[in-house]
């Protein structure tokens, strides 16, 4: 963190880089192959530690926090449903793989599916469709890709080598935050696999993904926040509290209106943070209240995170805008977890809708 993630942060962002490097260092100490098996050669940890390792990054470079988040998330399926020498290159650190889901026509609604395989005579299967935003886009190793079912009613799940032909990124991501985890749509144009190449059954994308992923998804994306969160704290504790007035000598941090902004901000990240352990706990213990958690949690942070920045740059004043100080940096990136399908609103719908349909009593 300290040698290499942290430092390139900056650049990262400026440059709209994808953090390479870092996540080459990542493979080489073992964190790419985190929740993988020790029997691929993984080191056999789980959501916990996961929660622990992107939290840390995203205090600093919430990027390549990100682009981790992804990668595990596609794991999350690949360990139990893909190939052995995928699960191995992983576990080697020297796979990269992503999710590839919302698309382009329908957009935050992430269940309905435009993308298409089609079932050739000759035992290929050609996949075809747009999607939008995905994560490592013309980066990542693999494509965990979500098409319609190829009979029937639901979705089906499919491991999709990025490099195969027929793949193609339309346009670079050049946005206003999370600019160095290559955010962009991916076109997919009769790419050839075979049935060989599909997660699980035909049509069971959905109770895969709520099996598999969303401990993951949700937990880690509101995580991303909740270390971004910690991370401008941090540097904003930092400027107030060396910044003083020159005609008093008291610091920006011996101003009441100050302290309590800080104080409220603190109290918003932190209820974040024990949202998020109690979700852990939920999936862990497989609470009836699961669900609802995972709903939760994601909307929480990143609901929390846009007021958590908003007063980092309020009560660092001018000196925020400067990008010396890492602030805006944060604050543009803590915009990205509310859009993110599912969207913030989309959540609130849904758990809304939860509460009606099982009123307590």
């Amino acid at each position: 963190m300290r040698e290499l993630i942290a430092p390139q942060a900056m650049h990262t962002d400026r440059s709209a880089s994808y953090p390479r490097d870092a996540l080459q260092a990542l493979g080489q100490a073992g964190l790419l192959g985190l929740i993988s098996n020790p029997t691929v050669g993984g080191l056999g940890h789980g959501l916990p530690e996961a929660v622990q390792v992107v939290e840390r990054i995203a205090q600093d470079c919430p990027c390549t926090a990100m682009v981790l988040t992804m990668h595990y998330c596609g794991t999350a399926y690949i360990e139990p449903l893909g190939p052995l020498a995928v699960r191995q290159a992983i576990a080697a650190g020297e796979h990269i793989t992503t999710l590839a889901v919302s698309e382009t026509a329908t957009r935050s609604h992430i269940w309905a599916m435009t993308s298409e395989a089609a079932a050739q005579s000759d035992g290929r299967v050609l996949i075809s469709g747009e999607k939008s935003m995905i994560t490592s886009a013309g980066q990542a190793d693999s494509y965990v890709w979500t098409t319609r079912a190829m009979q029937g009613q639901g979705n089906t799940l499919w491991l999709l080598n990025a490099k195969d032909a027929g793949f193609s990124v339309p346009r670079p991501f050049d946005g206003l935050g999370l600019r160095g985890n290559y955010s962009a749509p991916i076109s997919a144009q009769q790419v050839p696999t075979s049935l060989a190449s599909r997660l699980g059954e035909d049509g069971q994308a959905e109770p895969l993904k709520a099996q598999y992923l969303m401990p993951y998804f949700a937990t880690l994306i509101a995580t991303t926040s909740i270390g971004l969160m910690q991370g401008i704290l941090r540097r904003a504790i930092a400027h107030i509290t060396a910044s003083r007035f020159a005609e008093s000598g008291s610091a920006l941090a011996d101003l009441p209106t100050i302290r309590a902004y800080l104080a409220k901000a603190q109290l918003k990240a932190e209820q974040a943070r024990l949202l998020r352990d109690d979700t852990v706990a939920a999936v862990l213990a497989a609470r009836a209240d699961k669900g609802m958690r995972l709903l939760q949690v994601k909307a929480a942070a990143a609901e929390a995170a846009l007021e958590v920045s908003d007063t980092a740059m309020r009560i660092c004043g001018g000196a925020a805008f400067r990008k010396e100080l890492g602030i805006e940096r944060l604050f543009r990136d803590a915009r990205a977890a509310c859009v993110m399908a599912p969207t913030s609103d989309v959540l609130f719908d849904k758990i809304g809708t939860l509460l009606c349909d099982s009123p307590t009593s």
